[in-house]
């Protein structure tokens, strides 16, 4: 794993790249059962890439967390809401969460509300492209290629290009 100090610039790594190392990451722990769900928008192509990368054979689950954040009412409903589809049995099921970057642990905390809303899983682990810590929740990723300690006025994106190739961006708010 690699951990960077970061200033006012970072090297941001290649998204793809790190796509190979999470899927290397997983798979020595993946069983039969086991089922990506990830989180939309950058979670849903991380989990889409992962699902390749591993050959698995189960269709991917798709959350749209926006209903379940605790901060709903202070920011809003997010301008492009996309349905949740979980088409395989939640109930006792292995399942690997997947995001894009682990931050708070409150979008993480959301999909997981979310999941226990279609049953009772056996077992909820989390894959994450990145880490950026600071969190607010006690939560940590499972799996994570990648840790950086960014400044909190920076938010750490990733996007989807019209090849459907990811990379990052870093985005400074004042």
């Amino acid at each position: 794993m690699n951990a960077e100090k970061t200033s006012h610039t970072v090297a941001l790594p290649d998204a793809e790249a790190l796509c190979v190392q999470l899927a290397e990451l997983i798979r020595p722990q993946l069983q039969p059962e086991t089922v990506l769900v990830g989180i939309h928008s950058g979670g849903a192509w991380v989990a889409q890439r992962l699902h390749t990368l591993l050959g698995l054979d189960r269709e991917i689950g798709l959350i749209d967390v926006s209903f379940y954040r605790d901060d709903y009412g202070a920011r809003g409903l997010h301008p492009r809401v996309q349905p949740s589809s979980i088409p395989f049995d939640v109930e006792g099921r292995r399942l690997i969460l997947v995001d894009d970057v682990l931050y708070t642990g409150r979008t993480t905390r959301a999909a997981i509300n979310e999941l226990f809303d279609y049953g009772r899983p056996a077992m909820i682990q989390l894959a994450v492209l990145a880490d950026r810590g600071r969190r607010q929740l006690p939560i940590c990723a499972d799996f994570c290629p990648w840790r950086v300690d960014l400044d909190p006025s920076s938010e750490l994106v990733l996007s989807q290009d019209d090849n459907g190739g990811l990379q990052w961006s870093l985005d400074e708010h004042a």
